[in-house]
This record gives C-alpha cells, sequence and structure tokens, in this order.
C-alpha cells in the first residue's frame, strides 16, 4: 500500500470482470509506538504515515478515475475516532486519522457532478491486532488492551460498511462513528467487572 508503482500495477492488472469496481475499501492501517511527540521514532512516524495517508491516497487516486467515469461507486475510508479527539501520546496516529477524515470529505466534495458516494467510517476500541502492530509484537502488553470491557469486533465495522454501501442511492452517509457501549471517549470507558470502575484508562486507540 505504501507503494505507488505497486499498487498502480495492481490496480491495471486486474482482469477484465473486476476492473470495474464498485466499492471501495480503504482499510489499510495502522498505529506504531505510544510515545511523547518529543520522543517518538521517525520510522514510526513514516510507516504510519506512508499506509494510513499516502496508501488511502495511492490506492484511491487509482480507483477513483473508473468510478467518476462510470457515474458510479462508493468509497469507504476506515478512520477512527482517534481522528476526531487527540490523546495522550497518540500525536501522529492521530493526526493520520484525521487527515482520513478530511480526505475523505475532499473527495466528496470533488465527486460533485457524479453519482459516486463517500463514507467515513469511525470505530473506537476493535479488538483486532491493532494493538500488538502498535507494540511491536509485545503479546502481554497488547492482551492487556482488551480486558476490561467488550471491544467492537470486526465484524461490527464490517456490518457499518455494509450498512453504508446498501443504502439507496440517493443516500449517502457522510460519517459512521461506533463506540463500544463501555467507552465514552478514547481514554474515558467503563471497565465493567474491575473494582476501580471509575477510573480513566490509558489510551489505546
Amino acid at each position: 500500500m505504501r507503494d505507488r508503482d505497486a499498487v498502480n500495477a495492481a490496480v491495471a492488472a486486474l482482469p477484465a470482470p473486476w476492473r470495474d469496481i464498485d466499492v471501495l475499501v480503504n482499510n489499510a492501517g495502522l498505529s506504531r509506538g505510544l510515545d511523547p511527540l518529543h520522543q517518538g521514532d521517525h520510522v514510526d512516524w513514516e510507516e504510519m504515515i506512508d499506509t494510513n495517508v499516502k496508501g488511502l491516497l495511492w490506492v484511491s487516486r487509482a480507483v477513483l478515475p473508473g468510478m467518476a467515469s462510470r457515474d458510479r461507486g462508493h468509497v469507504v475510508n476506515i478512520g477512527s475516532i482517534a481522528g476526531h479527539e487527540v490523546y495522550p501520546n497518540g500525536n501522529v496516529y492521530c493526526a493520520t486519522k484525521a487527515a482520513v477524515s478530511a480526505l475523505g470529505h475532499g473527495m466528496r466534495i470533488d465527486l460533485k457532478g457524479t453519482r459516486v458516494r463517500v463514507s467515513n467510517v469511525d470505530p473506537g476500541m476493535v479488538e483486532s491486532e491493532f494493538s500488538l502492530v502498535r507494540f511491536h509484537g509485545d503479546q502481554e502488553r497488547a492482551a492487556k488492551v482488551y480486558r476490561n470491557f467488550p471491544p467492537l469486533q470486526p465484524a461490527d465495522v464490517a456490518d457499518a460498511v455494509l450498512y453504508c454501501v446498501t443504502r439507496p442511492a440517493h443516500v449517502n452517509i457522510s460519517e459512521f462513528v461506533l463506540w463500544p457501549t463501555d467507552q465514552k471517549t478514547a481514554t474515558i470507558n467503563f471497565p465493567r467487572g474491575i473494582e476501580d470502575a471509575g477510573r480513566v484508562m490509558d489510551p489505546i486507540l
């Protein structure tokens, strides 16, 4: 996803029956590290920016011209609540997800005059390999992230995407934000069954 030439080649090499893409889900994304900006690792920053922002741009640029010329299609960008609120040590990751939000809204504006729709789906905490990637393979630390309350599951996010793309043609869901019931902000949640139920967790998204 970070290699523009590779993305262009992959799209160009699609078999003829697959070239008229109706739905593009920009789902590639990751976080690296959880450090104050002044202690951050530039390699982590570059990987997040190249994947979360440039990867979305390269694929969208390769696919959108076809959608625009056919006057149909739907782009769904998977963002995060991190694009809505910045939390301690989230700095660059939050910035990339704010960029995803802005790019989605920009696409929707720029596609004026076409019937191509654009949606941003922004979940809260989702139980996935996200934390394992963020913490560079530290399984013990990653396992603690989801221990306090039921997080969203990947199927919940997929269901939100399906909802967006199955609305009537005259309806565009611009922004779909979904949370686990027990998560209230990036850093405030209700750790159900934990004695110190009112405490504020370390941010993990």
